[in-house]
């Protein structure tokens, strides 16, 4: 019999400002203790009342030794960078960008129609030998994702596999599951995820039952909260008669090293992150010009 997942914790997220004041909804961010490992950050954006006045977005800003992950609900994201790279992140689509050794990019959040910015920022690390590797994109479009629609249950696949689906993001260190799940009232989902890798849900809908084993026993939650996960190989995840919950689903590969976050970058020692100050000084952190 397959070991079922349960809670081990409820994490209630934290409202932060970022970049020139955009409101975050943060559930963890970078830290030494490395907890959510090769996940670094989780944001939701949360600058969804019209009084707070315009979006500024973020301004030019350099990341190194990391993937940073845009996935928009609703709004868009309009993004450029210093290989010259421009485009707009519009609702259901995907930006997978690996900095690897360095990039300087800008991003500016724009309200949808019905006046909100509704999306999230997942970092992923990377391992110490693809730190400085070349940065490169994925640029995935809402149609480009597999959609799974099943016994009251819609899955959109991101990265990672799922009954015989491979989501669009490919060839990640990592090897992530990074899944939007939506349940309809009265369902029930059992999602794979090989022991040994961590596992995260973002409820951001609707309230279901999580980690529930055979005997019935699950932990009831409660939009908006994230869940983390005991070890185990698969997740049950269930809804009661005129409830509904929808969540994105991460897993991935612990890379097991030693992480010295400062702001934007992520490297392995100190002295790495000394180096990437230097690289600033004297112009040689990123390819290309600056934006």
């Amino acid at each position: 019999m397959p070991e079922y997942r349960t809670v081990s914790r409820v994490i209630e997220p934290q409202m932060v400002i970022e970049g020139a004041g955009v409101r975050l909804r943060r559930s963890f961010g970078p830290s030494r203790a490395n907890q959510f490992d090769p996940f670094l950050l989780f944001d939701h954006f949360a600058f969804n009342d019209p009084i707070e006045g315009p979006i500024t977005g973020f301004p030019t800003h350099p990341h190194r030794g990391i993937e940073t992950v845009t996935y928009m609900l609703e709004g868009n994201v309009r993004h450029r960078d210093s290989l010259g790279n421009t485009g707009v992140i519009g609702p259901g689509a995907v930006q997978w960008m690996t900095s690897g050794r360095g990039i300087l990019h800008e991003e500016l959040p724009k309200r949808g129609p019905n006046g909100v910015v509704n999306g999230f920022q997942l970092w992923v690390n990377l391992p110490a030998a693809l730190k400085m590797s070349p940065p490169r994109y994925q640029e995935i479009d809402a149609g480009e994702i597999p959609e799974i629609d099943q016994n009251g249950v819609r899955l959109r696949l991101i990265a990672g596999s799922f009954d015989g689906h491979t989501g669009s993001a490919t060839e990640i260190a990592a090897q992530p599951l990074y899944m939007d799940v939506s349940l309809e009232p009265a369902a029930e989902v059992e999602l794979p995820i090989p022991s040994g890798r961590t596992a995260i849900a973002y409820i951001f809908e609707g309230e279901g039952l999580f980690g529930a084993r055979q005997d019935g026993a699950g932990e009831f939650i409660e939009s908006v909260r994230m869940a983390v996960f005991s070890d185990g190989e698969r997740l049950r995840v269930q809804t009661g008669p005129g409830r509904h919950v929808r969540f994105v689903l991460m897993s991935g590969t612990p890379f097991k090293e030693p992480v010295v976050p400062y702001g934007p970058f992520v490297m392995n020692t100190e002295e790495e992150i000394r180096q990437v100050f230097e690289d600033i000084k004297n112009g040689t952190f990123a390819q290309g010009s600056a934006i």
